[in-house]
């Protein structure tokens, strides 16, 4: 219900704080992924399914790959991008 009520926010803007809450929720309950080539879609494909595909999955991978830089990691640009 969380993702869904992120998904009814009208801007990217308005989502960004809720959607790293989201995010960290899920980097908790899922360690394993930290490590992942692809933890930013894994993470972004589990929050589309949690939204009933209300939510874009590129604008939740933007906000792991943030939240992770944010912690040192970098992605590899042309994959990401």
């Amino acid at each position: 219900m969380f993702a869904q009520a992120i998904a009814r926010l009208d801007s990217p803007e308005k989502r960004y704080p809720y959607l790293r809450i989201l995010v960290s929720l899920i980097e908790q309950a899922h360690p394993e992924w930290n490590q992942a080539p692809n933890k930013d879609r894994q993470i972004a494909q589990l929050v589309y399914l949690m939204s009933k595909g209300q939510l874009d999955m590129d604008e939740v991978a933007e906000v792991v790959r943030v939240r992770d830089e944010e912690r040192g990691y970098f992605y590899d640009s042309e994959r990401s991008r």
